[in-house]
């Protein structure tokens, strides 16, 4: 089928094949390696975060927590501000004010916590469980499905590194009886030093990394397609104007040649004024047009030699045939008679 078309559609179908052949691969290729980035800054971003919310925490515990205790009985009187967890959260809210981070979502998931808005579900607990069972993990990051929405998130272990913290979760009899009332004693006790009780984890809708995706992919697409069109027209034009045009004359010549009767000096008048103009070229097709314009001059050549040569035996043939002719009249009994008789008057003629 492919060697039906012409030279120029074939041309346009295999470059057509491969441009489509090599948009899907390389789009596919690109998604991948967009998505990877937008992956990468994501996490960037949620580890920045995160390092925010651990250094308000540090803060909280280190010197907030501490000051507060030398002025206020924490028996007595619970103070929020000197909850690192709640300080954090707070910090956090207030980042949430800033467009890039509006729609991220901290949450700290433990499997024993004092605030059950805490508490850990199946998905989260899983990362906890990788967390302890592999100390030396530091970081997780990818996909899940909530609520039917796609979210990227970073989490990162939760350990109790500061005996401080154990002062209000170690036991409720240990605690102090403000955090008692507030929380009661069900929940947020148990805990020991280098536990893990939980991950941080930062929470990004996916939609923010599927449209930077689709966007860049777009963009990517869209100057390809714009740069396969400039290609294929230039193709297409120097295809038409600078091979199938000047091959025209060349395939006339050709034709008028391949006839039984050529026609010379029609080749005479046709080869100066097209193939002449291929000639003068410098390329290939130049280089065959003076070859071909060589073979075209010699066929003329012997063609009219040929013609000249059939004239010629003509001749020959027709005077052959007279004598032939003659020959046989020659040869006949009249004739015979008639040259007897001429012969018998010219000897009366001589008596």
């Amino acid at each position: 089928m492919l060697c039906r078309l012409k030279l120029a559609s074939q041309f346009t179908l295999l470059l057509s094949l491969i441009f489509i052949s090599g948009i899907a691969l390389g789009g596919f290729a690109l998604s991948q390696a967009l998505e990877q980035k937008a992956e990468v800054e994501m996490s960037y971003r949620g580890q920045m975060a995160m390092q925010m919310v651990n250094a308000v925490k540090s803060y909280t515990i280190n010197d907030i927590a501490t000051r507060f205790a030398q002025i206020t009985d924490p028996e007595t009187q619970f103070i929020p501000e000197t909850i690192p967890s709640l300080a954090a959260r707070q910090v956090f809210d207030t980042l949430k004010e800033i467009w890039k981070y509006k729609d991220f979502i901290y949450k700290d998931a433990t499997l024993n916590p004092t605030n059950l808005n805490d508490q850990a579900d199946r998905f989260e607990a899983k990362l906890i469980e990788q967390f302890q069972g592999d100390r030396t993990l530091k970081t997780l990051s990818g996909f899940r499905f909530q609520t039917g929405d796609k979210l990227f998130y970073s989490a990162q272990p939760l350990t109790v590194t500061n005996s401080s913290c154990l002062k209000c979760h170690s036991s409720p009899k240990l605690a102090p009886k403000s955090h008692v009332e507030k929380y009661g004693i069900q929940n947020g006790y148990g805990w020991q030093l280098n536990q893990v009780i939980g991950t941080q984890v930062i929470y990004i809708p996916a939609s923010e990394v599927t449209n930077n995706v689709r966007q860049a992919l777009v963009l990517f697409i869209s100057i390809f397609i714009g740069i396969f069109a400039l290609v294929l027209a230039s193709v297409n034009y120097l295809l038409k104007w600078r091979v199938i045009q000047p091959l025209k004359p060349m395939a006339q010549l050709a034709q008028i040649i391949s006839l039984d009767t050529i026609n010379a000096h029609e080749v005479r008048v046709l080869e100066p004024e097209e193939l002449s103009k291929i000639a003068q070229r410098r390329d290939e097709l130049g280089q065959l047009g003076r070859v071909f314009q060589k073979m075209v001059r010699e066929v003329c050549d012997r063609q009219q030699q040929l013609s000249e040569q059939l004239k010629q035996l003509r001749v020959e043939v027709d005077r052959t045939q007279v004598i032939h002719q003659v020959a046989e009249i020659a040869e006949t009994d009249y004739f015979q008679k008639l040259q007897q008789t001429a012969k018998d008057i010219r000897n009366e003629w001589n008596e």
